[in-house]
């Protein structure tokens, strides 16, 4: 519609050339126009008013001394943007508006918006507007405000104190840009004496490889976090120093206690004389165990206890010790006995296959004790047989011996 308005305007310039003497954004042959009520009522003008030098005459014929116009009116833009554009490339402001665009005329100053600005445009994007301004200002605070926070993070992140990223003063734009910096600066700070904490404790472990006695480098003194991970690596390296040694003497223990020869250390600490000890009891508590053992297995085959061919009275004592403990000895002994007791074939339970001497032997005496009871019955039974056939042939004799008489 704003289109078809400028070229119906335009055809009647064209038409009447000097007779239009006053419109809303068009110059007459004198190169001025009077405001129309439309601008009059925006502030934009007041009456009649000159562009482009217009009023001036330098003679000739009028045709040649009339000045082109290249004035534009809100109304010669398709879109608010594009006149905005205009108005960027121009370098026009609210005090430099020659095109009368912001109502810049005949002394009268307005926003330094130009025309009607839809609703919820983006005045920051106005060159020389009071909001691209105010935007700049706040954007200048926010990169002041992280600028400045950001190396006071930094340090607080190093020195690993409680992060606090606020700031008492400065406008909120400052304040904000202050956090991110602070916020940036405090990790940062962070990572670094994190990686030279790991340093410090793989520096303090390789001395404490070489060293007996810690010695921190000025470096790492002036920092509490840095000293404790030097002293940390430090600690860990005699740590392992001292358990390797610590397994020396203790191996050394465990093999004098398997040959059964304690050697007297001297001049030692007591720490690995105690693992030395260790060492010993350990190889002599397993000893032990081994002749203990061979007692308990001897218990299966022997009837009795024999003394074994051991010179060692301490291993001839854990020997009979080991055969004395065995009780699985006297099942098999029961187990044995009771079998031959009731005249049953021998026939070992493979529970006490191991003890087979144990339960033979035992059924063997339970067998002889069955054979005995048994020819004892035998004589019992054939005695009671002879002593009823006497009764029985001296009643028949008595009888007989009747009927004679």
């Amino acid at each position: 519609m704003n289109k078809k308005v400028a070229i119906f305007t335009l055809l009647l310039t064209l038409l009447f050339g000097t007779f239009v003497s006053a419109h809303s954004g068009r110059t007459d042959s004198s190169g001025g126009h009077n405001c129309s009520e439309k601008s009059k009522s925006k502030g934009l003008c007041a009456g009649y008013h000159y562009h482009n030098g217009g009023g001036t005459s330098t003679g000739g014929s009028t045709e040649d001394s009339t000045p082109i116009n290249t004035d534009k009116d809100c109304s010669d833009f398709a879109t608010y943007d594009e006149m905005i554009q205009y108005w960027n490339s121009k370098g026009y402001s609210a005090t430099y508006d020659p095109e009368n665009l912001d109502g810049w005329g005949n002394g009268m100053v307005d926003d330094g918006i130009p025309c009607e600005a839809p609703s919820g445009y983006d005045k920051t994007l106005i060159n020389n507007s009071p909001e691209q301004a105010a935007h700049r200002k706040e954007e200048y605070d926010n990169s002041t405000g992280e600028k400045e926070g950001y190396p006071a993070g930094l340090k607080d992140g190093y020195q690993e104190t409680p992060s606090n990223s606020n700031h008492s003063v400065g406008t909120e734009a400052y304040k904000v840009g202050y956090a991110v910096g602070y916020l940036k600066g405090y990790d940062e700070g962070k990572k670094k004496i994190d990686g030279e904490k790991t340093k410090a404790i793989n520096d303090g472990y390789a001395f404490g490889k070489e060293h007996d006695k810690i010695v921190i480098p000025a470096v790492n003194a002036a920092h509490p976090s840095l000293n404790k991970a030097f002293e940390e690596g430090f600690n860990k390296a005699i740590t392992e120093r001292v358990e390797a040694k610590k397994k020396e003497y203790t191996d050394l223990g465990y093999s004098d206690g398997k040959k059964n020869m304690k050697n007297t250390l001297k001049n030692i600490e007591e720490i690995y004389a105690k693992a030395y000890q260790e060492g010993y009891e350990k190889a002599q508590t397993e000893l032990k165990e081994e002749y203990l053992q061979k007692g308990y297995e001897a218990a299966f085959i022997n009837l009795e206890y024999l003394n074994p061919n051991e010179t060692n009275e301490k291993f001839a004592g854990w020997i009979k010790e080991g055969f004395e403990s065995n009780k699985e000895i006297a099942k098999i002994k029961e187990a044995g006995y009771a079998l031959g007791k009731e005249g049953r074939e021998l026939k070992i339970p493979s529970k006490y296959k191991k003890g087979e001497v144990i339960f033979k032997h035992h059924y063997e005496l339970g067998l002889k004790l069955y054979e005995k009871q048994q020819s004892t019955n035998r004589k019992a039974a054939s005695g009671g047989i002879g002593a009823v056939a006497l009764g029985w042939l001296g009643r028949r004799l008595y009888v007989a011996k009747k009927m004679i008489s």
